[in-house]
């Protein structure tokens, strides 16, 4: 009696759960956007869904300033033109009659930078 072999013994391994690519995403693009990435992916020898996929794992993102940056950063563009201020009465008047207002600017823009870098 002849014994029947499984057929597909001695084919490609089955993939891991996670190398298998079963979702699919629609991207439309432009005419020139779609020639654009034709050619680089010409030119790196891949397709063009292996350069995406490259592109995908090498990018790196960075998040959307937050609510409480944007207020940091426009707080300290108030700031800013608190000093442009301070600076032409002391070209006017002379460094020491702006001394004290010059020094708690300093000391509030150090604050709010400091709580951008802790925050962030």
């Amino acid at each position: 009696m002849r014994t029947i072999k499984n057929r597909n013994e001695n084919g490609r391994p089955k993939l891991a759960a996670t190398q298998v690519r079963k979702h699919r995403i629609e991207v439309r693009f432009a005419t020139v956007e779609y020639y654009s990435l034709k050619a680089k992916a010409e030119d790196v020898g891949m397709s063009i869904s292996e350069l995406i996929r490259a592109a995908i794992q090498n990018c790196t993102l960075k998040e959307r300033l937050s609510a409480t940056h944007l207020r940091l950063i426009i707080q300290l563009t108030g700031m800013a033109n608190n000093l442009n201020q301070i600076a032409k009465k002391a070209n006017q008047a002379g460094y020491f009659a702006v001394k004290n207002e010059a020094e708690t600017i300093a000391k509030s823009i150090d604050n709010v930078i400091k709580t951008i870098v802790n925050d962030g």
